[in-house]
């Protein structure tokens, strides 16, 4: 198989991952191998190849927004089956017995593992996964547009749940990438209204083109309060100004995986009258199944841009520098 993989730590500008040849992976006991069509590039992949995440595995193949075929079964696999469609997403093991297993919350697990850091991921023509972790793709989504929902929709239907934003609510999003232009086609189709802080004018004209009710360089310059906001920029900065721009009762969620230092804060101004701040970490598997279904109905169409798979480096630098409208998505050939 094809590979892009990172052999050593580095900016991105540095061209870090390398093309190489490599034998097809073998499944495993419950574990399936599927031929990958396309798979969505993250900014966690930035975190994890510039070191930005604790180092895990070395040399790794990066990669968790991953659609294919599958094309070979491991031992003791009884879900799926040879030519069926599946996608792979960040989260790729958990124990299933500890108190957050147990609880519904395997996302919080300490044995949690995932796709592209602890194991090898998408960016190659092959790759497994264990079966129970494999996410069956609707046939309302071409591999393409299936690939960004694996991280991007997932986080973002996360982070618009721990949001708990009301029906037909104000929603604050402060970033307008891969994520925010999936939650932002969620919260229309339940009648909310999407108010869109963003740097770029790319960005800020996409969050137009999708329906916000306004949109504009920083949260000073926002109309009106919101219930709930969600912040997707890896920027601590945002916080305080995101906070006084939130009702009283409201919540925001923090859906980086990443984020740098957060400034001091004001009780008063920034936190009482009940305004809740709540982080997102990674997804259920239950969270994955509930996305791809209610993308399904609406049906949620991402704005993808393309690369070829040796092209990696190079959809990384553009993700970047905010060159990307929407997901850069790889595909194989």
């Amino acid at each position: 198989m094809k590979a892009m993989v990172l052999e050593q730590y580095g900016p991105i500008e540095d061209s870090p991952l390398r093309m190489r040849e490599l034998p097809d992976p073998v499944p495993g006991p419950g574990e399936v191998r599927l031929q990958v069509k396309a798979c969505a590039i993250c900014r966690t992949d930035l975190h994890v190849i510039e070191k930005e995440l604790p180092p895990a595995k070395l040399p790794v193949i990066p990669g968790h927004q991953a659609v294919g075929e599958v094309d070979a079964l491991g031992e003791g696999c009884r879900r799926l089956r040879p030519g069926q469609r599946v996608g792979i997403a960040w989260l790729r093991h958990t124990c299933g017995s500890c108190q957050f297993c147990r609880a519904g919350r395997e996302n919080l697990c300490e044995k949690s593992r995932f796709s592209g850091y602890h194991e090898d991921g998408g960016y190659a023509t092959a790759a497994v996964v264990p079966e129970e972790f494999a996410y069956e793709i609707p046939d309302a989504f071409t591999d393409r547009d299936a690939a960004p929902l694996l991280c991007a929709g997932i986080i973002g239907y996360a982070a618009l749940r721990r949001s708990q934003l009301p029906d037909g609510g104000r929603l604050g999003i402060y970033g307008f990438g891969s994520s925010a232009h999936v939650v932002i086609q969620l919260a229309l189709h339940r009648g909310c209204e999407v108010f869109v802080v963003s740097r770029g004018e790319s960005h800020r004209q996409l969050a137009r083109q999708m329906g916000a009710a306004w949109v504009g360089r920083s949260a000073e310059q926002m109309p009106v309060k919101v219930h709930s906001a969600i912040i997707f920029a890896p920027a601590g900065e945002l916080v305080p100004p995101a906070l006084e721009k939130l009702e009283k009762g409201g919540t925001l969620a923090l859906a980086g995986i990443y984020m740098t230092a957060i400034p001091r804060m004001d009780y008063e101004k920034h936190l009482f009258y009940e305004r809740n701040i709540c982080s997102v970490t990674a997804n259920t598997r239950q969270d994955g199944r509930e996305l791809l279904a209610e993308a399904a109905r609406i049906p949620i169409r991402p704005h993808t841009t393309t690369y070829l798979l040796h092209d990696a480096n190079r959809a990384l630098q553009d993700l970047k520098a905010d060159l990307i409208n929407g997901t850069g998505v790889l595909v194989m050939g």
